[in-house]
């Protein structure tokens, strides 16, 4: 798969493509539905399929401060796009002039002159241009004067745990705030996780006989709610089973939120400085301040329990 940063970075002679457009955070199920369209429309009409997607988020930089939390950083999303079989992925910078141009401009500079549009895939949705102007129905006009074809997707339902509601990053962020993992999972089609470099920290669990990795995740990562939690920890690309805490640990008067993940029945890792993936399969129990050592240790020892059986069970 080809990645681009910037118009520029497209080949002088990139032939037709099938397109489609967005923030794709998470690639969650109702994305996969789309990119996948995208793909099979591609290898039909002999053209190649490109996810053209922002960065910094748009919201961050029509409205600072307001980025929402993120559920994969840019190089996640495109190894998950990858998998679906996907030509190219084009990350175009979003600036504060660039989110000034109107639809008409983003479909001829963009859509038309660098990547010959044959084909736009969107939900229906799908808003782009200045102030949010452009919607499928401009879209579908201006297609038909620049001889490309808009096929607008219906969004997917999800289950039970989004009450019915369509799959959308918005849930699936939601379902993690909540601490709802196996929602989330549901939303995303897989565990959500979070990453970034092992640092120190206070090692009070290597003084209780549970060493944690204490991850400094990615800036805006869509953490978990507080909680245990069983998962997996990856490190130099091995899949560890583990008992994950996101908190503050109170039981120590802890002040800073954390995540930790205690890599199960593992001895002498040494992870500090690595960069490290931590999934979270299910919600095990709340954060809690204990009255002593030994009544933290008892409970640790059934969450790591727990969290074996159930990571166990998911292979």
């Amino acid at each position: 798969m080809q990645r681009w940063r910037g118009l520029e970075e497209i080949p002088g002679d990139w032939g037709r493509s099938v397109v489609t457009i967005g923030s794709f955070d998470g690639v969650h199920r109702g994305h996969q539905l789309i990119i996948n369209r995208a793909v099979r429309r591609a290898r039909e009409l002999g053209a190649k399929s490109v996810v053209l997607t922002f960065d910094p988020h748009p919201s961050e930089v029509v409205r600072p401060g307001s980025h929402p939390p993120l559920l994969a950083p840019h190089a996640r999303r495109a190894e998950l796009i990858e998998a679906l079989g996907v030509d190219a992925v084009l990350v175009l910078p979003f600036t504060l002039e660039f989110s000034r141009e109107s639809p008409e401009f983003f479909v001829q500079q963009v859509l038309v002159d660098a990547l010959h549009a044959q084909v736009v895939i969107e939900g229906p949705n799908f808003r782009f241009g200045h102030k949010a102007a452009g919607n499928v129905a401009l879209l579908t006009e201006l297609g038909r004067a620049a001889d490309f074809e808009v096929d607008v997707v219906d969004l997917q339902v999800s289950g039970a745990a989004g009450g019915g509601d369509p799959f959308s990053s918005t849930l699936a962020r939601r379902l993690v705030a909540e601490g709802d993992m196996t929602g989330a999972a549901e939303v995303l089609g897989r565990p959500h996780r979070v990453e970034g470099i092992v640092v120190r920290g206070a090692q009070r669990g290597r003084e209780l006989g549970f060493p944690t990795a204490n991850v400094d995740t990615v800036p805006h990562s869509a953490v978990p709610a507080d909680g245990v939690y069983a998962g997996w920890l990856t490190a130099g690309g091995e899949r560890m089973p583990a008992a994950i805490s996101v908190g503050t640990n109170p039981t120590f008067d802890g002040t800073s939120r954390t995540v930790e993940a205690y890599a199960i029945d593992r001895v002498g890792l040494d992870l500090y400085g690595l960069h490290v993936a931590v999934e979270f399969l299910a919600y095990l129990r709340g954060m809690e301040k204990f009255d002593s050592i030994d009544a933290l240790l008892d409970r640790m020892a059934d969450d790591v329990k727990r969290a074996r059986e159930l990571t166990d069970a998911a292979v």
